[in-house]
């Protein structure tokens, strides 16, 4: 009998919304994963294997592909393409279908999108790069941006970039780092239950729970199937958020009563562990640009049943007259080029260009120069990306400083563990994948003077 749905058809579909139609790939595979929720867990798993497989690896693998085929990759036919690029990623990488049938799916799903003719090639193609998987050439460590770009799948220009900031063994950590499995990271409600419930309970729910080195309200889990099928995360018990990010809820310091304006807050972690540290005094106030991106943050709102707190439809490049030195804590973490997150989110890296990550570190000097006066005499402005970019980080930190005298650096040092002060470069801290369990994430904050 014929399945209904076939695994690797529903990998095509999504690999190529993502490279051929400009999906994000977080969506891509979240919409279809929702929509055939019915799928067993085994079979999710596989296509959420291949497809974030493929793209972590998609540059090596054209690579190799480019060696064993006279067409080269980027001559195929996108279908083609995709059904070679993620065929080579399950030979290379999963143990647990044989190349053999590897290969005789691909030959299959080619015939059924209409390409019989070009079966006998993407039969050729696999079964060669099965043959000499042993013969594969790599390029010559003498040039490590070129190796590196190829091992790692990670395009050369952000390489170079990195190059000007970290050595090379610290770039090739991160890049390791960014390849290393990791489970869900998640950020204990603790106005609802206290961290030694919230452990207990997700165990009760079949979930394996790992505490965090950094935080003790943090935690990583593994092992459960959708997270909205778990009771403690429907009841509010847990916020998912990268331990990094929960850093910019620390550097801000809240006291009780404080005034808090988030100006980019979609989903609204940073915004909900702030008004979770308030223990439900003061006021939360969650901005963003969409009403798409403020839905978002008023459902996990709800969710974590904070009283606290409010979204906002709001242009963080247009000033408000009515916040102007109305905040005792101001937090812009603002877009940014993401390749920190790569770990999580592959396709970034392909997505992003030199001059979108420009673009992007003028609009984060333009949205301070704008967001800044919300800040109260006295009061925090907390800045943040998820990035590992210099001039997206520290060189924003110099420009805002010489730019606005009226604000003065707070040093994050005296607020980390031992662990983490070796990470603090003139008061900030920039967290790194493969040195850090962690995102690539940078935090600095601000004093205005009095």
């Amino acid at each position: 009998m014929t399945k209904a749905v076939n695994e690797r058809e529903l990998i095509l579909g999504i690999l190529l919304g993502i490279t051929r139609d400009g999906e994000y790939e977080h969506i891509a595979l979240r919409n279809t994963l929702s929509k055939y929720q019915y799928l067993e867990k085994r079979e999710r798993a596989f296509i959420t294997r291949v497809v974030e497989g493929t793209l972590e690896h998609m540059i090596e693998i054209d690579y190799i592909i480019n060696q064993f085929s006279k067409v080269k990759v980027n001559k195929m036919k996108p279908v083609i393409r995709t059904i070679i690029r993620n065929a080579v990623y399950q030979i290379l990488y999963m143990d647990s279908v044989p190349n053999s049938a590897v290969c005789n799916e691909a030959v299959k799903l080619a015939e059924r999108k209409g390409f019989t003719n070009l079966k006998g090639f993407v039969n050729g193609v696999l079964r060669n790069i099965d043959r000499n998987v042993s013969n594969i050439q790599y390029p010559d460590k003498e040039n490590m941006i070129e190796y590196m770009s190829v091992k790692y799948s990670m395009p050369e220009w952000i390489l170079k970039k990195w190059q000007k900031s970290y050595d090379i063994d610290t770039i090739e950590n991160i890049l390791q780092g960014f390849l290393t499995e990791k489970g869900t990271m998640i950020r204990c409600n603790l106005n609802r239950v206290s961290k030694e419930e919230l452990v207990q309970k997700l165990k009760e729910e079949g979930v394996a729970v790992k505490t965090n080195p950094y935080l003790d309200y943090a935690f990583e889990i593994s092992g459960y199937d959708y997270l909205q099928e778990l009771e403690s995360f429907e009841d509010g018990d847990f916020q998912v958020q990268d331990f990094s990010s929960m850093f910019v809820a620390e550097a801000a310091n809240p006291k009780e009563g404080d005034y808090v304006i988030d100006v980019c807050a979609a989903p609204g972690g940073k915004s909900l562990h702030i008004a979770d540290k308030l223990r439900g005094t003061g006021h939360v106030e969650a901005r963003d640009l969409t009403e798409y991106k403020v839905d978002l943050i008023w459902d996990n709102i709800e969710r974590s049943q904070m009283k606290n707190m409010e979204a906002v439809q709001m242009d963080a490049l247009m000033f408000d007259a009515k916040s102007e030195e109305k905040a005792d804590i101001v937090i812009a973490d603002l877009p940014c080029s993401g390749l920190g997150v790569i770990g999580k989110k592959a396709d970034i890296k392909y997505k992003m260009t030199e001059q979108t990550q420009k673009e992007l570190a003028q609009l984060q000097k333009d949205i301070l120069s704008v967001v800044h006066r919300y800040v109260k005499p006295g009061g925090t402005l907390v800045y943040s990306t998820c990035t590992i970019n210099e001039d997206e980080n520290m060189g924003n930190v110099r420009w805002f400083l010489k730019e606005h005298p009226e604000f003065e650096p707070v040093s994050l040092e005296g607020m980390l563990c031992g662990a983490l002060k070796e990470s603090v470069k003139e008061g900030c801290l920039q967290l790194l994948p493969g040195i850090h369990e962690s995102d690539g994430f940078f935090i600095a904050a601000f004093r205005k003077k009095e």
